[in-house]
């Protein structure tokens, strides 16, 4: 009765979470806190209820899977100024469709550009490790085998490209990449997004670049694949994938878009027109008006710079800590990722998420994320400050306790 490619899939990360700690009991004084999902708790900008009500209307009706021509425009001219791009590089009605959020995107490109056999042999998904369970999802189900490619301090945290085999590539089906990346926060350079792109057309595979973090940035804006595909005048192979969860933070909206190679978005068109949730109108309206506004943005990212400045001034280096150029996360190497989750619940009421729990075991035992944690700072900065002493004090005494 059930798919049996589920079996293969193993507990999505929050499962095992809800395992790991379902005999702990946190202390209730402070209050526990979640810094284990990466779902922004700011205010919602002050300009999305207003067009959301003055939409409403829509509601009434059935969403277009192709999205309304105001939100295919709106989405197309925040790609053109945020990636410098030319006018109609970007055709609102060629290379654009509307996605609840990035998930379900980024899942159902697996059903649209997995093929049954890929040069007479068993399509392969390529992605980094650690890496968004969902692109180990759309390639199980949609019937590949996920190649995982250790992203590790030692490779930049990303995925090594000489390590990937002729006869890898040419069975390749498509390469999620996240960049910047959850859970390091690395930004892929355009040097190494022009290799990446150039293999996808070599081989003739779909390069999947999940952008969901393009916006939460410290310093400089992050390179986006619409520019490499700039400088050789051409989307092919290529789509980008972005949401208004971070960049407005927003996650509850379910409001996001993928970008690219016209025939790629004309099939997922037609795949969520058969299995897909359309995005209401109103909700398409509010988007709208959130992609055409740029200093909410920015009022965003001065929080989560605040945040990062907090956590240097508290943890400083300890436990690897760095400030990643791009996202909102710690990744931590506190030796047993596993342990000091379970310690932090317990003594200091801090979910967060062992690495080991967004990574895959390789043939040869080891697992890249096994000695750390991800922490979200996702919270105001004055609630993220108090996190942080409560975290530090409690690794403290946690490493006290094991030396």
């Amino acid at each position: 009765m059930l798919n049996d490619r589920l079996d293969d899939l193993g507990d999505y990360p929050f499962r095992r979470l809800a395992a790991l700690l379902a005999d702990v009991t946190p202390p209730t004084d402070p209050a526990p806190l979640l810094l284990s999902i990466g779902e922004p708790q700011l205010p919602a900008p002050a300009l999305m209820m207003p067009a959301l009500t003055a939409a409403q209307a829509g509601f009434t009706k059935y969403p277009p899977a192709a999205g309304s021509p105001d939100w295919r425009q709106a989405a197309a001219g925040w790609l053109t100024r945020r990636y410098h791009l030319p006018e109609g590089f970007i055709d609102p009605d060629r290379h654009l469709v509307p996605a609840p959020g990035t998930r379900e995107a980024l899942f159902l490109l697996g059903l649209t550009a997995i093929p049954t056999r890929k040069n007479g042999q068993t399509p392969a998904v390529v992605m980094p490790n650690p890496f968004y369970q969902v692109y180990a999802g759309a390639a199980v189900l949609g019937g590949a085998e996920p190649v995982f490619v250790d992203a590790t301090e030692e490779t930049g945290f990303l995925p090594d490209l000489d390590a990937l085999t002729p006869e890898l590539l040419a069975r390749t089906a498509i390469f999620y990449l996240c960049t910047p990346a959850n859970p390091q926060g690395t930004i892929a350079p355009l040097s190494y997004l022009r290799r990446l792109l150039a293999l996808a057309r070599q081989y003739d595979f779909v390069l999947a670049l999940d952008e969901c973090y393009a916006e939460i940035y410290v310093a400089t804006p992050p390179a986006g694949g619409l520019e490499v595909a700039l400088e050789t005048g051409t989307l092919d192979n290529l789509v980008t994938f972005h949401s208004l969860s971070k960049r407005s933070s927003l996650p509850g909206l379910r409001s996001g878009f993928v970008a690219g190679d016209a025939k790629l978005i004309a099939a997922l068109t037609r795949v969520m027109e058969y299995g897909g949730a359309g995005m209401p109108l109103p909700i398409q309206a509010a988007a709208a008006a959130l992609w055409r506004d740029d200093a909410h943005v920015e009022d965003v990212r001065a929080v989560y710079r605040a945040n990062f400045a907090a956590s240097e001034r508290i943890i400083g280096t300890r436990w690897g800590r760095f400030t990643p150029p791009g996202g909102f996360f710690l990744w931590l190497n506190v030796d047993d990722g596993e342990a000091a989750t379970r310690a932090l619940w317990q003594h200091a009421g801090l979910k967060v998420l062992p690495g080991r729990y967004l990574a895959r075991d390789q043939a040869d035992g080891h697992n890249p994320g096994s000695a750390y944690i991800r922490v979200a700072l996702v919270h105001p900065p004055e609630v993220t400050e108090a996190a942080l002493r409560r975290l530090t004090d409690c690794l403290d005494r946690h490493e006290g306790q094991n030396q």
